[in-house]
């Protein structure tokens, strides 16, 4: 899994759960984050380094963006998607985000990440009632940022066919407490999208329609923004050594 820091961001556990309405404005029209990854794919990160980079343009003009629009997961629902993908330790996580993607692929609509009062998240991608992780143990997720003076942790970014002509993706990650707003762009396009942001976490998801031309086994990469409260940019993915070829 691809991570970044040490810098611990504590409190999470007394969160309110279940936001779903974005974070702040967008910073150019609207949207929200994701990672990129081939269909039925599971990455840890929004965008990978320089392959991805390269890939991105060609992705880009293949796909645009249809909705980056979610919708809110009711509590009843939740509990029981939790349950099918942690099983007896579901009791001991709340969720701090649940929503449905604007697009339902045949394996995933949507997205909840829970806490523990240790800290310890947990991401389950959702379809209908039932919920799935796409890591062993689950609580692979932990309260702290890798790398120091990062500000951004990534969980799981995943992608998926979505019906003739549209692409689902989606994911998920940990933001520090100094980070009021987060917003995604998709490849080279500067449009940005909110994320969905409460409990310390963040979640992305789009709905893609493909051009008719390009690699239709790609999604454009997306790209992770954060802004502090005074409306600054403090964090640009597309600037993180981590994911460019200054390494």
């Amino acid at each position: 899994m691809s991570v970044a820091a040490v810098a611990v961001f504590s409190g999470i556990g007394d969160a309110k759960p279940l936001l779903a309405e974005p974070a702040g404005n967008p910073t150019s029209d609207a949207a929200s984050p994701s990672a990129s990854t081939t269909p039925g794919s599971t990455s840890a990160g929004a965008g990978s380094a320089s392959s991805s980079a390269r890939a991105s343009s060609a992705a880009a003009d293949a796909f645009s963006i249809i909705s980056g629009k979610t919708m809110p997961i009711d509590a009843g629902t939740v509990a029981k998607i939790l349950t099918s993908c942690l099983g007896s330790d579901a009791s001991r996580f709340h969720a701090v985000v649940a929503v449905r993607a604007p697009i339902a692929s045949q394996n995933w609509d949507g997205v909840v990440i829970a806490v523990d009062s240790a800290d310890q998240y947990v991401q389950c991608e959702s379809k209908g009632d039932k919920g799935i992780s796409q890591d062993s143990p689950p609580t692979f997720i932990n309260n702290r940022l890798w790398g120091t003076g990062h500000m951004i942790e990534y969980f799981d970014s995943i992608g998926e066919p979505a019906g003739k002509g549209k692409h689902l993706m989606l994911g998920a990650g940990h933001y520090a407490s100094d980070i009021a707003k987060i917003t995604i762009s998709y490849g080279d396009n500067p449009k940005q999208y909110p994320a969905v942001m409460a409990g310390g976490a963040f979640v992305y998801a789009a709905a893609l329609s493909t051009n008719g031309s390009g690699p239709h086994d790609a999604s454009p990469s997306p790209y992770v923004h954060a802004y502090n409260a005074s409306g600054e940019e403090i964090y640009n993915q597309k600037k993180d050594p981590q994911f460019t070829d200054k390494q």
